[in-house]
């Protein structure tokens, strides 16, 4: 999409490009990370093979007291494969028998209409007593790697739980399979869409496949020095490519997706002490762009304007709390309006202003919606524009258009070239 700049009379020597790169690669081997999207070594140190493990380890200081609450719930997140086989409830008070009926019920936090698993407790069916806890078994099923679940107790008589507060010393988490949130991490005020964030009892679990989890640990070190080779090559590739086209601006933060806030605010740093310019386009590797429609109406149109911020909006954006998008620190249920991925257009004035901020801003789950939370705060013109299209899809008189493949983009381009319009196919006569 640069081609035609190259021989454009108008705009040749009117824009600047650049590739932002993470300055350092994640140093864990892909298969060793808790998840896609960070750089957090999965550290289980002590994996209990064919043991049943308890969720949760309550100290003799901490006992469980009567609440109001009649329906509490915690999530958690699977980071290796196990398989769930008893949930419980607290033992009541003073050591009396079981005076109420209470359900807890497991489910997959994306899919939150139907219990994979529940057990159901009463005077007549009590439990089996551990630990401080009565437990009944469920049937089993492997929940694997990146499984996002809520466990959620419920009094069936309309009387409050016997309930604690969850603290990061009463997970039991020394295997590592498990992460479970905790006050510390920022969820348990805003993290459950089931019932108040509590916990009500516990539950039991297996590592699923143990000989596999001890091959995986004990292979650790070969995948560690493979990996750190490929590091060290991709990082000379990189360096050559730098030196060779001058168009990419490294910053100081590892390479993965959680950082791309980080990197976005080095790079806005970077451009106001490093060049002079009036507007600056942000956009990503896979987006068909066409720069010169975009030149043209930042001409035509905008080109003295300050406050500015032109894109395709998205308006009362629902705050996720699974997957890749999960939020555990926006504490609203949506976000403020911010511009999707595909590209947008912002003045120098506001690219100053987040530079000059840069060391007060929070950083959030995503570059948008951190883009979106902290325009918040000053305000600025945004102006509407349906041509930046958020999802993957051709229209004639697109601007962007996200999660292409470089052939792909290189079919789009072609036919934009021979045709004047990137959607229709074209053939060289």
């Amino acid at each position: 999409w640069l081609r035609p700049l190259l021989f454009h009379e108008k705009f040749y020597e009117g824009a600047l490009v650049k590739f932002i790169i993470g300055k350092f690669g994640c140093n864990v081997p892909f298969e060793d990370r808790e998840d896609p999207y960070t750089c957090k070594l999965l550290n289980i140190t002590d994996p209990d093979i064919g043991q049943e493990i308890e969720a949760f380890s309550l100290p003799e200081t901490i006992s469980p007291v009567a609440s109001y609450d009649t329906v509490v719930s915690i999530n958690f997140q699977v980071l290796y494969p196990i398989i769930i086989t008893k949930l419980g409830i607290f033992q009541n008070e003073q050591g009396l028998g079981l005076l109420r009926n209470i359900s807890v019920k497991l489910y997959q936090a994306e899919q939150q209409e139907e219990a994979i698993v529940t057990a159901r407790f009463s005077p007549h069916s009590p439990g089996v007593e551990v630990n401080r806890l009565r437990y009944k078994s469920v049937e089993q099923f492997i929940l694997p790697k990146g499984f996002e679940g809520i466990i959620v107790w419920e009094s069936q008589d309309h009387v409050g739980l016997n309930t604690t507060g969850l603290t990061a010393d009463i997970v039991n988490n020394r295997v590592g399979v498990l992460r479970i949130y905790t006050v510390a991490e920022g969820a348990l005020q805003h993290g459950f869409t089931v019932g108040t964030s509590a916990l009500a009892g516990g539950f039991t679990y297996t590592v699923h496949d143990g000989a596999a989890l001890l091959k995986h640990l004990n292979t650790f070190p070969e995948r560690l020095k493979f990996h750190s080779d490929k590091l060290e090559e991709e990082d000379a590739a990189l360096e050559e490519e730098s030196s060779i086209h001058g168009d990419m601006v490294f910053v100081d933060v590892v390479d993965i997706y959680r950082n791309v806030p980080s990197k976005l605010l080095h790079f806005y740093k970077w451009s106001v002490e490093s060049e002079n310019y009036r507007m600056m386009l942000k956009t990503d590797d896979d987006c068909y762009v066409d720069l010169e429609a975009i030149l043209n109406k930042i001409t035509n149109k905008h080109q003295n304007k300050t406050n500015f911020w032109w894109g395709n909006f998205r308006l009362n954006w629902a705050v996720d709390l699974t997957g890749k998008w999960q939020e555990l620190e926006y504490l609203s249920p949506a976000y403020p309006a911010f511009a999707c991925g595909s590209g947008y257009v912002i003045s120098y004035d506001l690219v100053r202003w987040l530079a000059e901020n840069s060391e007060r801003l929070k950083i959030y789950q995503g570059e948008d919606v951190s883009m979106g939370i902290w325009m918040a705060a000053i305000a600025p013109q945004k102006y509407q524009d349906s041509c930046w299209v958020c999802e993957k899809m051709c229209q004639s008189d697109m601007l962007t258009s996200p999660q292409y493949t470089p052939d792909e983009l290189t079919d789009l381009w072609r036919n934009k070239q021979l045709c004047g319009n990137p959607c229709c196919k074209c053939e060289l006569l």
